[in-house]
């Protein structure tokens, strides 16, 4: 059926000031767009109206990092969530980490590792290639949107496990074969993870030669830098010349200066080394989230020197005396290249966030400071130790680690997105992002703060993103494109989660259009799962 969306104050995803304006859809596309539609009489009843009077219509939402890779499958409220904040398309595989492509042999120390990103993979998946996954994604079906990348971290731990060093020539063409078979898949591009095992230990060229079959289609690499502090400058740099030596377009992901010391200073240096690069033709961009924590696995705390191919033996190690012994005498240590989290920003600073054993939970929401001297721990890191062994790795922390005014100097670049990343593991107390990053951009940086306009905070929610992942007739709208559109109160959109109450759903957003179909209406996900996959052509 068609439908008519009449009299909503327009905001078309183009960063242009809004219209008044009818909207007209057929099928799954936007079929006119005028200030006044006229239908003639015998067409009229075939056809929903909506009176949008009083309120705004915008695109829907492209959240391009969000790891709800395996969330879509296990969750049978997958969804929700997402459409109470106006999210219509994701893209999956960010930051190195997803749960294809698997081999059987390392296949559980992978779910395992990306467990405090992605959450559980079901005891029953077996995803071991890109079309395994994809059909499985498609067998539960999809509420929204959903796109994805080839994660660098899955394929690299594919080819050989965690081992540390460079990959042999024999192992770097299969990784490639891997790189290119997700491509024919449909992915549109890569990520990178070089803050995480395996990838912490790749090299330029193993970087180059993964980067290089995606410039072959036109798709884009995206980065989770090595170090966001005090290596900022350095890690921007790195993944600049990767980039410009492949020809592929850069993304770098939750672009960000961490540590209390690296403040209002690294940050301008780092946008200096991006717009540099921009000067000189090579394309590079950003995202970022609208918060001044993030959120990470408590593995990412561990400095190099501990790290071991054998991710279970290490975590036993963690487990013994002699373990705990070096990890505080390691992470005390300066590190070269490597950004100590702990050291730069405090353990106060550093909460806990995810959990999997139940005589754990109660630690979630509270920091390693607060529970090293509860539990009458000497050193944080000993704490750190016995958890990871005791977890098996699977835990989740929330790092206040950003400074509000970075935060809003980074929103500000014209070339920034807006992004969630956020993390779908089991936890009482998840990063806010999970459930309001999009209304809160919104309301605290354009409507409260004014940071950025309202319709250059949509620009950034929509058809920015859209473009930068190749989701051609996503984010805008026009008549052609794609029928993914919202209605609500500007003034009645708001988040209500927060880092003390986080698990708290978006208000305000009165209907949700995917493809043509309402898919969220009186505060409810529909029985119509209208998404689809967005696979490169």
């Amino acid at each position: 059926m068609r439908k008519l969306i009449r009299g909503g104050t327009v905001y078309d995803g183009t960063g242009a000031a809004p219209q008044k304006m009818d909207i007209l859809t057929e099928g799954a596309l936007i079929q006119e767009m005028a200030p006044e539609i006229q239908v003639p009489e015998i067409q009229a009843s075939e056809m929903e109206v909506v009176d949008a009077a009083g309120q705004v219509v915008t695109p829907g939402f492209v959240d391009m990092h969000r790891h709800c890779d395996v969330a879509v499958i296990r969750d049978p409220d997958f969804g929700c969530l997402e459409l109470a904040q106006g999210i219509t398309s994701t893209v999956v595989g960010n930051c190195g980490l997803a749960p294809v492509p698997a081999a059987p042999q390392y296949r559980q120390a992978m779910y395992d590792y990306i467990d405090p990103v992605v959450g559980a993979v079901p005891p029953d998946c077996k995803m071991d290639t890109f079309e395994q996954w994809l059909a499985r994604v498609q067998s539960v079906g999809l509420p929204l949107n959903m796109g994805f990348l080839v994660g660098a971290g899955a394929v690299k731990a594919a080819v050989s496990g965690y081992a540390r060093g460079a990959m042999s020539a024999k192992a770097l063409d299969r990784a490639v074969a891997y790189v290119q078979a997700g491509l024919q898949a449909g992915a549109r591009g890569l990520s990178l993870g070089l803050m995480y095992q395996p990838e912490c230990w790749s090299t330029r060229a193993e970087m180059v030669a993964l980067a290089q079959p995606v410039a072959g289609v036109n798709g884009i690499l995206c980065t989770h830098i090595r170090g966001e502090g005090d290596s900022l400058v350095e890690s921007v740099d790195e993944v600049i010349a990767v980039a410009e030596t492949a020809g592929v377009p850069l993304n770098i992901s939750h672009f960000k200066a961490t540590g209390l010391r690296n403040w209002r200073n690294l940050v301008f240096r780092a946008i200096e080394r991006i717009e540099a690069a921009r000067a000189r033709g090579v394309p590079v961009t950003a995202d970022f989230y609208p918060y001044t924590g993030g959120s990470t696995t408590l593995q990412s705390l561990l400095p190099p020197t501990v790290l071991e191919d054998d991710i279970q033996s290490m975590l036993r190690r963690m487990g013994s005396t002699a373990g705990k012994k070096r990890l505080c005498e390691e992470i005390a240590k300066p590190q070269p290249g490597w950004d100590n989290m702990a050291e730069s920003i405090g353990w106060d600073r550093i909460i806990i966030s995810a959990v999997n054993l139940p005589e754990h939970k109660a630690y979630q929401g509270k920091s390693l400071a607060q529970l090293a001297q509860d539990l009458r721990y000497d050193d944080p890191a000993e704490l750190v130790a016995d958890l990871l062994y005791t977890e098996n790795g699977r835990v989740g922390i929330i790092v206040m680690s950003m400074s509000q005014q970075d935060v809003d100097d980074i929103a500000r670049l014209p070339y920034t997105a807006l992004i969630s990343d956020a993390l779908y593991a089991d936890s009482t107390n998840p990063h806010p992002r999970l459930y309001g990053a999009f209304p809160h951009f919104l309301r605290e940086y354009a409507l409260q703060r004014q940071v950025v306009s309202v319709e250059n905070a949509i620009h950034k929610m929509t058809q920015m993103p859209a473009r930068r992942m190749g989701l051609t007739g996503r984010g805008e709208l026009r008549p052609g494109a794609s029928a993914d559109l919202l209605i609500f109160g500007l003034n009645d959109f708001a988040d209500q989660a927060d880092f003390i109450q986080a698990k708290r759903m978006a208000k305000g957003m009165d209907r949700v259009m995917i493809n043509g179909e309402w898919t969220w209406k009186n505060d409810a996900r529909t029985d119509r799962q209208v998404g689809t996959l967005l696979r490169r052509l």
